[in-house]
């Protein structure tokens, strides 16, 4: 393990330390994701796996144990045991970001966002012979139309985003520690006048993580999860940042350069059968009442058409996000998807953040230097004292 790093393990339920050197071998480099939980494997030999802590429970154990990377002395990832497997003397552990935990966890309430209010109407049942006067005011008072319908009140999608992580800790055993952010987006769920509520109720059986991922992608926004020491104690806080819509910023002061702190590339990559200049997106609905979006960005090069379909969109701004989205992703040039680099004074390891825009240069065969700013939307820090970030080319971004 190299100089400054530790493993450290701590009980699920309570947050209690067990171990604070675990001899972790990493099989797959700690990964942080933007709006992802991020992942880490490793190996632990001999039979460390069958040592109790102090709560004479296994101290590696799925769904029990917090496992995070330390590196001098400043948490760099952290997250739960989701997996073990035992081969002879050597355990294989698998462990994914805290935000994992929301997949497959049921939504037992009820939420509704934008209702059509149909209000009462005074004067129902007043004109019993119809003849449009108010019953015994025959030519003096006629009977008014009845109130237009209009929208209930519309919940933020950060507030939604929330609520559903408030509801999955709330469950007996479910408080993993995380802390959401508390501001809000500005970006209010359903139609206005009530023609499209946006409801989660628990009879249609919604799982969370699938939810909190539609939000993500649908509205869209930015979020990553952090771990840090709190204090001077043995306390660990759990944060997922949102954006407002997005994180990161562009870095003027970082650069990434062949010959300088990237060491490999992976294979640039064009969008080949994925490209498109025009996107169709099918929402809610069957048959000619199906909610669609029709959208292009000719670029002088033949239409290409790809069509999406999501079956959780009605509203035609939505719609149009959706479409405006998947459009940036397909008609990007080139791009970078990986680069590994060194620790330098060009981008000091820490320097930057998921989401952050970074200048890359490199020389590509058949293509010649190519400079394109990029978008961190992954890292992956590794033994031997390198990192991987994963690329995608800003402009293949729509916010």
């Amino acid at each position: 393990m190299p100089s400054g790093w530790r493993f450290i393990a701590q009980r699920a339920l309570p947050e209690t330390i067990l171990d604070w050197e675990v001899p972790f071998a990493l099989s797959s480099n700690p990964k942080r994701d933007l709006s992802g939980p991020g992942s880490m494997a490793g190996t632990i030999e001999p039979e460390y796996a069958r040592m109790l802590g102090a709560d004479e429970k296994p101290i590696i154990q799925e769904w029990d144990t917090k496992l995070y990377l330390e590196i001098d002395g400043v948490i760099r990832w952290g997250g739960i045991v989701t997996k073990t497997a035992y081969e002879g003397p050597k355990a294989s552990i698998t462990c994914e970001g805290f935000s994992s935990y929301a997949q497959g966890i049921p939504f037992e309430d009820y939420m509704i966002s934008g209702a059509l209010i149909t209000p009462k109407d005074p004067y129902a049942g007043k004109d019993k012979n119809h003849d449009g006067w108010v019953d015994g005011k025959k030519g003096k008072q006629r009977v008014p139309p009845p109130p237009k319908p209009y929208g209930g009140p519309r919940i933020d999608v950060f507030d939604a985003f929330r609520k559903i992580w408030n509801h999955i800790q709330s469950r007996p055993y479910g408080n993993i520690g995380l802390k959401i952010d508390t501001h809000k987006l500005g970006e209010l769920l359903g139609a206005k006048d009530g023609s499209d509520p946006w409801e989660l109720a628990w009879w249609d059986n919604p799982d969370c993580g699938q939810t909190l991922d539609t939000l993500t992608r649908t509205t869209p926004f930015d979020w990553i999860e952090t771990h840090a020491w709190a204090g001077s104690g043995n306390t660990i806080e759990h944060r997922i940042r949102l954006g407002d819509p997005r994180l990161g910023r562009k870095r003027h002061d970082l650069r990434f350069a062949d010959g300088e702190n990237i060491i490999a590339i992976a294979k640039p990559e064009g969008m080949g059968d994925d490209y498109a200049n025009e996107v169709v997106v099918l929402g809610k609905g069957e048959g000619r009442k199906m909610k669609r979006a029709q959208l292009h960005r000719y670029d002088g090069r033949l239409r290409r058409v790809a069509t999406v379909t999501d079956k959780t969109l009605s509203e035609a701004k939505a719609l149009r996000t959706r479409g405006e989205r998947e459009l940036a992703g397909r008609t990007k040039a080139l791009q970078i998807p990986a680069i590994q680099v060194i620790d330098h004074p060009n981008a000091r390891f820490g320097s930057w953040q998921l989401g952050d825009d970074v200048r890359v240069q490199v020389n590509v065969p058949w293509v010649g230097d190519v400079d394109v700013w990029h978008r961190i939307i992954s890292d992956e820090i590794s033994a031997d004292g390198t990192v991987i970030l994963t690329l995608k080319r800003s402009d293949s971004f729509h916010y």
